[in-house]
């Protein structure tokens, strides 16, 4: 199936739709404009929606999967996730980091409350912008 991202007047992505891939096929094929153009007499763009672009479920171009909230850079034509928190910066990659490295976290699969498995033993605390050790 390919998919669609409406974007705003910003670039922000609004919605993420499911479109026919033979329709897409038979208007102008994978990434093209007039498959956009065709996409959106099929599904019209909402009232803050400038554009439609597809992105790619499986990361194939475009950077990534476009998701509600995350922005087109048109110069770039990719998807770049929104931005976690204020003090991140994109990478040359264009992938956000925090400003200090994440710390390490050898004990993989810690067992948590109500057994739960977690996985990440940290979080960021924007107000003191540190990483902190989740409460088990």
């Amino acid at each position: 199936m390919a998919h669609f991202a409406e974007i705003n007047s910003d670039g922000i992505v609004l919605r993420v739709v499911v479109a026919c891939n033979q329709d897409i096929a038979n208007n102008g094929g994978e990434q093209s404009e007039q498959a956009a153009e065709h996409f959106n007499t099929v599904c019209p763009l909402s009232s803050e929606g400038v554009k439609w672009i597809q992105t790619s479920y499986n990361n194939n171009f475009r950077k990534q999967y476009a998701g509600i909230g995350d922005i087109y850079d048109v110069n770039k034509d990719k998807f770049i996730k929104k931005q976690n928190y204020p003090s991140w910066v994109l990478d040359a990659n264009d992938d956000w980091q925090a400003p200090t490295p994440k710390p390490i976290t050898y004990n993989q699969n810690v067992i948590g409350p109500n057994n739960t498995i977690l996985n990440d033993l940290y979080y960021w605390d924007e107000t003191d912008k540190t990483w902190k050790l989740s409460d088990l």
